[in-house]
């Protein structure tokens, strides 16, 4: 008995070895994640139901008491009984693949089998396509696993060789014979199934819990280094430091030597090799020109396809990863190794997720970029809808004046000009010193009070220090130009402007106050938050200006626009800056 479960476990050994390799191609990936259809039913059916019929080749003939061992079994006699092995990958179908396909497996071996004869080809039939479904039906019971326990496969496993060996005690013709052959073979076959499908299930938890846990430390490895790389593309958007990123890589990775390349030449080599390869080298290796080209990874796996012209050179292999800005290579990160046998499948896989996210990254950054330069635009947009209705006026008000006192015109005209000229120093800056802002708006009171001599009175009251906060240009201007144009208007008294500036906490309060006709009540929810183009006025300036500084400071700084006893009040709150360093962005068409 001891010397025939040795030949069991032999024959069944190969049987095993096939099974587990079978199970390393991708397409079986499907079972042990449970992605069940009808046409991966079929297709693993017709593959399990051909390897049981190997294993059908590969078992052993009894005839009455004897035991007939060939090396491949061919032929059947009527008064012979086959012993195979088909059994045991019909049940590995099950625990793999739950019922469905253990049925289906079952069913072809058992067809093929029916065709072989012998005095046990009916149990032999039947016990195939019933110890599918009852091992794959008994395993999903009990295991919500990807892939079953050993010791519960050993137990599902006695059941299937048991009701076999109650089988051919029915079917055979020969009682006696039938008992002969269940006591040689019954115990030598229950312990060779059971433990074979303990040991199958063994062999692929453990291999997938290693691949498992070296593809969670690569993970934790590539995200690590994403982390630790986000600055140093944040310096630079766009693109990548070439040096610090090769430092970086190289500190990070299991690698010989790190190059960082643009999409022509060599930007940084950090590792082995940097006494002969160096920064500004044009790109030599005709795969990275390539990967280049294509946008597609590149592994060079023999030296020869380094290219490079140093016969002692330490560097042997190469993973050539493209790195991508808004869909376009710009450059590449090159892994280089020192034996071939150091690029596995999961450095080919690390080196690429790596390239997507920092890839990932610097289009981010791009787009974050171009976010800012449009709403930069927007507001340089802005302003200037604002310049040309304060020219409109000023203009109306030089014609009038040209008629009834040309030498008031002239001093108007020249502080248009010296507005203008503020205007244009301003005008691409972003913020401003607040003294800046207020030449204009004491610019602007003296056109107006050329206008209005002895009619208006401009107030204006700034908090000491205040002088050299920054805040966005023509601001104030337009809101006291809408006080004396709008609110002042048909006004019968005295028109007064106020304009208080003070700080509080962290922040600058403005406001400017008229004693005019105020705001009409059904139109203070939406000034400010759209262009009205009303007929008198009232709309667009408050727009822009709203809009310029919730642009830049968020909704928090708004504009508040409010009717009070006796006119009306604008006020709004700003940060407070008293340094404005004007971002610039570098557009840069390599990896720097």
């Amino acid at each position: 008995m001891i010397e025939l479960t040795i030949i069991l476990f032999q024959r069944i050994g190969l049987l095993l070895l096939m099974a587990f390799m079978l199970t390393r191609i991708p397409r079986f990936r499907s079972l042990l994640d449970r992605d069940i259809t009808i046409k991966t039913v079929i297709y693993h059916s017709l593959v399990f139901g051909l390897m049981s019929i190997v294993g059908t080749h590969a078992g052993v003939i009894m005839h009455g008491e004897e035991l007939i061992i060939k090396a491949l079994v061919i032929d059947i006699g009527n008064d012979e009984v086959l012993i195979g092995f088909s059994l045991v990958v019909v049940m590995i179908a099950g625990l793999l693949g739950g019922p469905l396909v253990g049925l289906g497996a079952g069913i072809v071996s058992g067809i093929y089998i029916a065709f072989l004869g012998g005095d046990a080809w009916v149990a032999n039939c039947i016990i195939n396509p019933m110890a599918g479904l009852i091992t794959g039906g008994t395993g999903q019971f009990f295991s919500e696993e990807r892939v079953i326990a050993p010791n519960k496969a050993l137990f599902i496993g006695i059941f299937p060789p048991v009701l076999h060996m109650g089988m051919l005690l029915m079917v055979l013709p020969n009682q006696q014979n039938g008992v002969e052959i269940v006591n040689t073979i019954g115990i030598p076959l229950v312990i060779t199934n059971s433990v074979a499908l303990a040991i199958f299930t063994m062999m692929i938890r453990v291999a997938l819990n290693e691949t498992e846990r070296e593809a969670a430390i690569e993970t934790n490895r590539a995200l690590s280094i994403a982390e630790k790389a986000l600055p140093l593309l944040r310096e630079a958007p766009g693109t990548m430091n070439a040096k610090k990123m090769a430092q970086l890589l190289y500190q990070e990775l299991d690698v010989a030597a790190i190059s960082v390349t643009d999409r022509t030449q060599v930007l940084s080599h950090v590792g082995l090799g940097d006494d002969h390869h160096r920064s500004m080298e044009p790109l030599k290796m005709r795969l990275s020109r390539k990967a280049v080209e294509q946008g597609e990874i590149q592994v060079a796996y023999e030296q020869s396809d380094i290219q490079c012209r140093y016969d002692a050179c330490p560097l042997k292999t190469a993973i050539m990863v493209p790195i991508f800005r808004s869909g376009e290579v710009i450059g590449l990160i090159n892994l280089y190794f020192r034996h071939s046998q150091q690029i596995r499948a999961v450095e080919v896989a690390l080196a690429k997720g790596l390239g997507m996210i920092i890839s990932n990254q610097i289009s981010g950054f791009e787009a974050e970029r171009m976010k800012e330069l449009l709403k930069e635009a927007e507001m340089r947009n802005l302003q200037a809808q604002i310049n040309p209705h304060f020219l409109f006026n000023t203009f109306h008000l030089i014609h009038s004046l040209l008629r009834v006192d040309a030498e008031k015109a002239r001093h108007i005209l020249f502080q248009l000009s010296q507005y203008m000229r503020a205007n244009l120093k301003i005008a691409s800056d972003s913020l401003i010193p607040l003294k800046s802002e207020l030449e204009h708006v004491h610019a602007y009171i003296e056109i107006v009070k050329a206008r209005f001599p002895d009619q208006i009175v401009v107030d204006i009251d700034i908090e000491d220090g205040l002088e050299d906060v920054l805040i966005p240009p023509a601001t104030l201007q337009p809101l006291v130009e809408n006080s004396i144009q709008h609110g002042l208007k048909d006004c019968q008294c005295k028109g007064v402007v106020r304009v208080q500036i003070t700080q509080v906490n962290e922040q600058i309060y403005c406001n400017v106050t008229d004693n005019g006709q105020g705001f009409p009540e059904n139109l203070l929810p939406l000034l400010g938050e759209k262009p009205l183009h009303l007929k008198d006025g009232n709309g667009t300036a408050l727009y822009n200006i709203n809009q310029r500084i919730k642009g830049m400071f968020g909704n928090d700084n708004r504009l508040h626009i409010e009717n009070i006893d006796a006119g009306s009040r604008i006020s709004f709150y700003l940060p407070i800056r008293h340094t404005f360093k004007q971002e610039s962005f570098q557009s840069a068409n390599h990896v720097t």
